[in-house]
Formats: C-alpha cells, structure tokens, sequence
C-alpha cells in the first residue's frame, strides 16, 4: 500500500490529531499521511511536526495561512497527492469517526477495479451512526435523501467524508472548478465523479461521533448544501466540467 496517501484535513484538533496518526501508523506502515492545517489556533501542527520525528517519510505536513473551509483544504490535499505520484487517495477526519481499520476495505475495492471511488457509508446498510444526537441523524437523511433526488446518483451517503479515490479520477476533475467549501463539497465531487461515469461503490462502516473537539457543522454549511446543490444540479445541465 505504499503507493496510498490518507489526506487529513484539520483545524484545531490537537486532541485528536496525534492519537489518529498514531492509530493509522500502527496498522500500517507501508502508507503515507497528509496533514493538510488551516493554522490552527490550538497548534494542531505543532503536534504533526512532533511526529515527523518519529514517521520521517511518511508523515506529511502542509499549513495553510487561514481557515477557508474543508473542500479547499482537501484540493490542496489533492494537488499535492497528484504532484507527488500516489495512485490511491483517502479523504478522513482526524476525529475518529472514520475507523482506521477500514481504511484497507476501501483500498482493496479500488485496488481490486471494483471501483474508481469507494465510500465509506453509514447509510448503505441501515443507520450505522453511534452517538450522535436525533436530530443529527435527521438532518443527515434528510440531506443524503434530498441529493440523491435533486442529482439522480444512487448513493446512500453522499455527504460522507470517508473516500479513496483511484487517481485517474482525481486527474479528470477540474479541482480548480470544484466551489463548495463545507460539507457541500463531498457531494459536489461524488456528483462530478458521477457526471464523468466513474464506478462508485459503498461500503457500509460504523460511523462514531467524536470525543474530542467541536464539529464544523454551522447554519452557513447547511445553506450551502441545500441551496448549493440546485444551482450544481442546473449547471450540470450544460457541461460536466462546471
């Protein structure tokens, strides 16, 4: 697995970010990590560069100058993966509600061609979501139903942020046209993946709400998905490359 690199986007996860490195290295030793950090007030990176010492080579670092959302921070991921020869790339939290032990279903998938895009769904098989509130879990099938109705795709879970992506999909994508910067941007790229006929597959995982730290999630990021994607849905009328 040497050819994968996991992106981990972050923004004030000092409390979770050394203990997920930690995690993934301890079950694999033949991939590598990105840390992709909107300059954490909480010295986040401070943490990441304490582990270079330890995972030379294999541990990444990239500081961004603002905080400018999760979409962005993963095109940098994704730039950068593209410029550095990996052929399998990961999108996962730094909060363990993405089980590392996963990370290698998904990477056999691809691995395997049973599919350019693997996603690691809480909604393929039932409601796999442990201890999120009601309304949470809600609100998340609300919006996975609303985009599989306004899109078309049949995918449970298309606001999931636990991926691996085959490169060739990666390079087909315009990154530089990619605009949704919260959660929003999860759907955008399945859906352009989608456009462009690539093989989506889920896999269902257990998905565990955080311990430490705060969610992203506001009122800004909700109004981007809804609203967002009707206007994504017409322009896609009119090129794949919107």
């Amino acid at each position: 697995m040497n050819d994968v690199l996991i992106i981990i986007p972050t923004y004030n996860e000092k409390e979770n970010i050394d203990k997920i490195i930690k995690s993934i290295f301890d079950l694999y030793n033949d991939i590598n990590i990105l840390v992709v950090d909107d300059n954490s007030p909480d010295q986040t990176s401070s943490k990441v560069i304490e582990l270079q010492t330890i995972y030379k080579e294999q541990l990444y670092l990239q500081i961004r100058k603002n905080k400018s959302g999760l979409g962005p921070a993963y095109i940098h991921g994704f730039k950068w993966a593209i410029e550095k020869d990996y052929n399998f790339i990961f999108e996962m939290d730094a909060d363990f509600s993405h089980d590392p032990r996963d990370i290698k279903i998904l990477y056999n998938k691809c691995k395997e061609g049973l599919a350019d895009i693997c996603i690691g769904s809480r909604y393929k098989e039932g409601i796999n979501v442990v201890n999120w509130p009601i309304g949470r879990i809600v609100l998340s099938l609300f919006a996975s139903y609303y985009v599989r109705l306004l899109t078309g795709m049949d995918i449970k879970d298309p606001t999931s942020g636990f991926i691996c992506y085959k490169r060739n999909v990666i390079e087909k994508i315009n990154l530089d046209m990619v605009k949704f910067i919260g959660y929003a941007f999860q759907i955008e790229m399945k859906y352009k993946s989608y456009l462009n006929k690539f093989k989506i597959l889920e896999i269902p995982i257990i998905f565990t709400d955080r311990k430490y730290g705060e969610s992203k999630l506001n009122a800004s990021i909700i109004n981007e998905a809804v609203f967002g994607v009707i206007f994504m849905r017409i322009k896609s009328f009119f090129s794949t490359d919107f």
